[in-house]
């Protein structure tokens, strides 16, 4: 029996020594991060930043098709044909006809052919609306970055707030423990009353489901910001700082706040589907102009009787020449695609002004909000200031039997909603920073230019558009 024992107490004892080391492990393990941390990890791993730098290089490629264009397109052919039935030719001969048999039996023909554009305005303006998909593909991904920072940062703030209302919770629960053991010993000793036990024991009680729930809501943001960030899920992350760090810049921040919208995602998209229905348009106008194209061929004839395997006889035939093509009518569709074109033109036009108006509108909008979490911020902070006082002062009465316990309790909640009200102040204030950010599009982003296939056309065109990506791009060429 006493073996038996000793046996399990073994046991019991490996399973808790192998407990407190797979916490450990997984404590030592677990990445301590700030929000730039995160924003750097999900720029760098998150998969819809990879396929938008991925489609820029696809655009290149495409460029690279229709620049192909221009040079030199050589191909080689080879025919071979066996004649089984002769061409007959009748011819008169004294007033008599006579039938001549003509060819012979094995025709063998094979060459090289070339032929290159010489001039072709059309396709010369069709590269340069390859150059505008490249740069809007440029600003899809910068986009995606946008989005992609404003997404991580907004939920790293979540998890920051569900850390610090967690710990108010545990605060309140931990008073709320200590006051029901208080009177837990008051009533053994016969100084307090069933009732006020009761009382004492419900408080805590009632805090344990907020606990779990805010525990649950730890789980599920991390969660949430190691997809962000595109993470193994098992990885353990852990934020380095609270909302309370964030105050201390919060008034730098609001004067250094900008206000161009010029950096608008939405607006920059629009402006080039502008230029592109522009560059449009000066494709379908040269569709009215002339064609030239040069031409070369060289070709070997054979032509024998018998096996198509012997008695060749290669002659040499070589020929160069010009192709002029002009579509002069074609049922008036030229004319009817450039008034399209015409006409989407004009309409972007009202739709950037409409934009314009209506980005406007939510800029204003969303410093208004920022502004009114300030002053919430500074209501809430000498809220908590005074919930504090009032607390320590209703903690000295309670002791010496000046408040009851509800008083007590009662500025014991009124302290912990301060508190939690504080950390929400702080939260709505930087999602609402992070939102007009988001809407400025002037997020500290590089410009997705380090893609394998680049190519310095690209580098060229960002030069022009984006000076600030050129500089990036030029350092990685060196």
């Amino acid at each position: 029996m006493n073996n038996k024992f000793s046996i399990l107490l073994l046991g019991m004892f490996a399973l808790a020594s192998s407990t407190l080391k797979a916490q450990s492990t997984a404590a030592s393990d677990t990445m301590m991060l700030s929000v730039d941390d995160c924003v750097k990890i999900a720029l760098n791993e998150n998969p819809t930043i990879k396929i938008a730098d991925m489609e820029i290089t696809r655009v290149d490629y495409s460029k690279k098709e229709t620049i192909g264009q221009l040079f030199p397109n050589v191909s080689f052919s080879a025919a071979y044909s066996r004649t089984l039935a002769k061409q007959t030719m009748y011819m008169n001969n004294g007033g008599q006809t006579m039938a001549i048999k003509m060819g012979r039996d094995n025709t063998h023909n094979t060459g090289f052919n070339a032929s290159m554009p010489l001039i072709s305005v059309a396709l010369w303006k069709s590269i340069k609306l390859s150059d505008n998909q490249i740069l809007q593909n440029i600003e899809a991904s910068r986009t995606s970055r946008i989005s992609l920072i404003n997404q991580v940062k907004n939920a790293y703030y979540a998890l920051l707030l569900a850390y610090d209302s967690y710990d108010v919770l545990v605060e309140n629960h931990a008073t709320a423990k200590v006051n029901a053991d208080i009177y837990e010993k008051k009533f053994k000793n016969g100084t307090a009353s069933e009732f006020d036990v009761l009382r004492s024991s419900v408080a805590v009680k009632n805090i344990e489901p907020s606990i779990i729930e805010a525990q649950n809501s730890i789980r599920s943001l991390e969660l949430q910001l190691k997809v962000l960030m595109g993470m193994d899920v098992n990885q353990g992350i852990k934020p380095n700082t609270s909302l309370s760090d964030f105050k201390s810049t919060m008034y730098a921040d609001v004067m250094t706040m900008g206000n161009d919208l010029s950096m608008n995602a939405d607006l920059r998209k629009l402006d080039l589907q502008t230029d592109y229905l522009k560059k449009a348009i000066d494709v379908q106008k040269a569709s009215w102009l002339p064609t030239l194209s040069a031409t070369i061929g060289y070709t070997w004839y054979s032509m024998s009787d018998g096996s198509p395997f012997k008695n060749f006889a290669w002659s040499p035939n070589s020929s160069v020449g010009l192709s002029l093509s002009w579509t002069l009518f074609n049922g008036g569709q030229r004319y009817y695609k450039q008034k399209q074109a015409e006409l989407s033109y004009k309409e972007m036009a009202w739709q950037r002004d409409n934009l314009s108006r209506t980005l406007e509108m939510q800029r204003q909008i969303q410093l208004d909000n920022i502004q009114k979490n300030v002053k919430q911020i500074e209501t809430c902070t000498a809220s908590v200031e005074q919930a504090v006082k009032a607390n320590q002062i209703q903690e000295k009465s309670f002791k010496i039997g000046a408040s009851t316990y509800l008083d007590l309790r009662d500025s014991e909640d009124a302290l912990m909603s301060s508190k939690l009200a504080y950390y929400q102040a702080i939260y709505n204030y930087l999602v609402a920073k992070s939102d007009l950010e988001l809407l400025l599009g002037n997020a500290d982003v590089q410009y997705p230019t380090n893609t394998k296939d680049a190519s310095i056309r690209t580098s060229t065109i960002l030069n022009e558009k984006y000076p600030k990506a050129s500089k990036s791009t030029a350092n990685e060429n060196k």
